[in-house]
């Protein structure tokens, strides 16, 4: 879904996963060379109007990573809120939720973003259109990255993935949520 707000200052709401591969020698985030602005990024979109956030990662996850859900086990903390029998849905924690400025333009995403493992290659194709350029970086990887290929904020949230969520987050299956 393109830009719903387009005017100066304005904001879209984004949603996020970042994937870690632990079937690799050390643990590495999986990232893709995003097709637009040619930079690491880890795999999300835009909230279409009729979706939540949880419900824009799993498509997104499968259009621009191939990985089915069922796939990933999802990095929840520890401690978390409790869920009740109505008919409210509850989602899963994310792991952040920050705004960035998109590009060099004057234009915000807040994103919503969420933190995945898994132990095995995706199982289906990149979608029709999307980036197929992926790299698997290691904490020293992330940390040597150039400054103008991973955006600050990126670096710093896959950095925390793996030096803090993997050892002090719980692996939780995907089901557990609706979406």
């Amino acid at each position: 879904m393109p830009h719903i707000h387009t005017k100066p200052g304005e904001h879209d709401f984004t949603a996020s996963a970042f994937i870690v591969r632990l079937d690799t020698p050390e643990p590495a985030v999986m990232l893709h060379r995003h097709k637009k602005t040619n930079l690491w990024l880890q795999f999300g979109g835009h909230v279409e109007l009729d979706e939540n956030p949880w419900q824009t990662v799993h498509h997104e996850v499968l259009e621009e990573s191939g990985y089915a859900m069922s796939q990933l086990q999802l990095l929840q903390p520890v401690l978390r809120p409790p869920t009740t029998a109505n008919d409210a849905v509850f989602h899963p924690q994310p792991l952040a939720l920050q705004t960035h400025r998109f590009g060099h333009e004057d234009h915000f995403h807040t994103d919503t973003s969420f933190a995945f493992v898994t132990h095995e290659a995706p199982a289906n194709p990149i979608a029709e259109g999307e980036s197929d350029i992926m790299h698997m970086f290691t904490a020293s990887e992330l940390e040597r990255a150039p400054d103008n290929e991973i955006p600050d904020n990126v670096r710093a949230i896959a950095l925390y993935v793996l030096n803090r969520c993997l050892e002090e987050y719980e692996q939780v299956d995907v089901a557990a949520f609706a979406a």
